[in-house]
């Protein structure tokens, strides 16, 4: 981990540029789609909830007058869902500059989704896949474009567990979430790599926010731990010595989305300590998320279960 000085204020200046932010109805997502849009980008919140999205729209619009922020539906949990609103991006803009696959579920109770995957393993990376490489061409058109996927420090513990990726043979939520949180980085890198190799302008990092308080959490709260540390009085405790609210939680996304010094490849996290919080910095991953092996086999495998096949 390297230790750099950066704020969101050294966010470049936007205009004229198309960022799309999953995710953003609330959270990491909301607060980067903020900034950007305080930048002058303009910046479409992809979400499953619109009434939701089109109030986060406004609250945007209030924050930073003048901001140009619109709304597209999007479910990553439905395929059918991912594939209209990228033929409906493609149609409303001539140019994709930022795709910031940040939504995401975090040990829910066991479920698939609409297109038969566990609920983790579909939203957070099944739709981010396919999402990516419908509009990959348009970014690849779009010069200095980015790819930045939301990872989690859950990639550490995290596997693939290739003979039953679903969990049929019984779910524990918290391997489920380290799979999908490995596979964001598995394909994040070698999305990279074969950009690199295809000679496009178009670069592929990913991020992870630390300990964000955020909805994401919501179904941690019901851990077995959670009322034990809620009536001890240590939560608070704990909560105010290692985690950040979510503004800070997104700024690794808005980092490796806009430093102009970041580069293809690049994992970015908070720099305190177990990179709960802290300012945005570039981190390292785990060897096996940087298996180029590995990697090259998930991106074969999401291919065939999505029947989504990249044009590089």
């Amino acid at each position: 981990m390297t230790r750099e000085d950066w704020t969101w204020a050294q966010v470049p200046d936007q205009t004229g540029r198309v960022a799309v932010v999953t995710g953003a109805t609330s959270g990491t997502g909301f607060e980067a789609a903020r900034i950007l849009a305080a930048r002058r980008a303009t910046v479409v919140l992809a979400c499953r909830n619109q009434p939701k999205a089109e109030e986060a729209a406004r609250r945007i619009q209030a924050l930073h007058p003048g901001a140009r922020v619109e709304v597209q539906a999007l479910d990553l949990a439905s395929l059918a869902s991912v594939r209209r609103a990228a033929a409906e991006l493609q149609a409303r803009f001539d140019r994709l500059d930022l795709l910031l696959n940040n939504a995401g579920v975090m040990i829910p109770p066991y479920g698939k989704t609409e297109d038969g995957f566990e609920t983790q393993l579909g939203t957070n990376h099944f739709g981010p896949f396919v999402l990516t490489g419908l509009l990959l061409e348009r970014l690849m058109a779009t010069p200095s474009s980015r790819v930045v996927t939301m990872s989690s420090i859950a990639h550490r513990s995290g596997r693939i567990y290739a003979d039953d990726m679903d969990f049929d043979g019984g779910y524990r939520a918290w391997a489920a979430y380290g799979q999908s949180k490995l596979a964001n980085l598995l394909f994040a890198f070698e999305l990279d790599r074969r950009l690199e190799a295809a000679n496009s302008g178009t670069r592929s990092l990913a991020a992870h926010p630390g300990w964000a308080r955020t909805e994401l959490q919501r179904h941690a709260e019901q851990s077995w731990w959670a009322p034990w540390l809620r009536r001890s009085g240590l939560l608070k405790g704990f909560e105010a010595c290692f985690s950040q609210d979510a503004f800070g939680g997104a700024q690794p996304l808005v980092r490796a989305a806009t430093d102009p010094a970041a580069q293809g490849g690049e994992y970015f996290g908070p720099s305190g300590f177990q990179e709960l919080k802290g300012p945005p910095v570039r981190v390292r991953s785990t060897a096996r998320s940087r298996d180029e092996g590995l990697q090259r086999w998930m991106w074969r495998r999401s291919e065939q279960r999505t029947g989504v096949v990249y044009p590089i």
